[in-house]
Parts: C-alpha cells; structure tokens; sequence
C-alpha cells in the first residue's frame, strides 16, 4: 500500500476514532501480503474487539484473500459480535488500487451494546396499553375541550361536516353527547353554528341517538 494511502488512512482513522469515542473502533486490513495470519496493520480503540496490530482477520478478511477481489463489494451497516457478547455495528468498506482491485479493508464497528440494553428499557417504560394509539390532547381550558371533542366527533364519522347525511351528524352528535360535551356551558350555540343546525334540530337529533 503506498505510503501517502497508508498515511491518509491513518488521519481518517485518528479522525474517526476520536470524533465518535472510545465505543468506536477503525481497523485497516492489508490484503496486499496475503497474510491470514496476520493482516491488522492499524487499529484504533482496539479494546472494543480486544484486537492489536498484527492480529489476524475476520470472516471478511478470509473471504476478501480467498475470492475475486475485483467483485467484492462494501457492506454497511450490518451487525457483529465479539467474543465476549458485545453487539457492534459494522462497516467495511474496500480499498482499490487503480485496477480496481482490492488491496485492503477499512472497518468501523461500533459498540451499540448498551445502546440495545438502553432501547429495551426505553421500550419498556414508554410501553402503553394501546400500542401505537395516537395521545389524547389536554385542553387548556373547556372551550378547547369542546373544540377536541367536536374535531374527534368528525373524525369518527370519518367526512367533513359539508358531506354528511343527516345520519352522520346523528352519529356525531350521539359521540358528544355519549362524552359528556353538552354538560358544558353554551356547548349547543357552538355545536349547532359547527353542524350548521338550529336548537331544535339539535335536540332531536340528541333524542333520535339516544333512541
């Protein structure tokens, strides 16, 4: 590997490792040896594997030395595991030559195994009765209370209030009365000028629900 490759591999590597912490590891392989005994020419936080310069390589490595190296393509993203029980999220990532063909391997892997412990925790606290329910609003006040009820009122009918039947504004206006809407003060002005219907049609639509 030439030596301005080699070096720039070795600022990215530096640059990598310290820009994420200690949990980040970044591993240069040479393919160029053909040694599987032992490719490991630069790592950083090399605690994350326990690995060092001069170890020998992954599954990867092995198939990179043994398969056609002008077809071998990057993998991202994926999941790995130490030997320890550690979970990394890994890339690798393939060094070409001007032929296109492959002289080594960049790798980063990431130590996400407290990450997984935290988002089962997480999954846990935040679990509800009704998974994926949408959360249910808190009004400031009474008359945003009304407001909330008549938006879900047509929500349930499922058109807006030009479109419906006279059938869809019983069904909407048997929602409010089932919630307890009308108990609040002047809330018949405000749903009759909402539904375009006067007092007395209000009143029989309340009666032909409750029937």
């Amino acid at each position: 590997m030439q030596a301005s490759v080699l070096q720039f591999l070795i600022q990215l590597s530096k640059g990598i490792a310290q820009q994420f912490g200690p949990n980040c590891e970044v591993v240069l392989h040479d393919l160029e040896t053909n040694d599987p005994e032992s490719s490991i020419v630069l790592i950083e936080n090399g605690h994350v594997t326990g690995r060092k310069v001069g170890d020998g390589p992954s599954h990867v490595v092995l198939e990179a030395l043994k398969g056609d190296r002008d077809k071998l393509e990057d993998h991202i993203c994926y999941l790995t595991r130490t030997r320890d029980g550690k979970v990394l999220k890994s890339s690798t990532l393939y060094i070409r030559n001007d032929d296109g063909e492959a002289i080594g391997i960049f790798s980063i892997n990431y130590d996400i195994t407290l990450m997984l412990a935290m988002e089962e925790n997480l999954k846990q606290f935040t679990a509800t009765e009704q998974p994926g329910a949408a959360p249910e609003p808190i009004a400031r006040n009474v008359s945003d209370l009304l407001d909330e009820l008549i938006e879900q009122s047509v929500a349930r009918v499922g058109k807006p209030v030009a479109l419906m039947s006279k059938e869809d504004k019983v069904k909407a206006i048997q929602f409010l009365n089932d919630t307890g809407a009308f108990l609040i003060t002047k809330s018949g002005d405000k749903v009759c000028k909402f539904f375009g219907i006067s007092k007395y049609t209000l009143y029989s639509y309340i009666d032909e629900a409750k029937s």
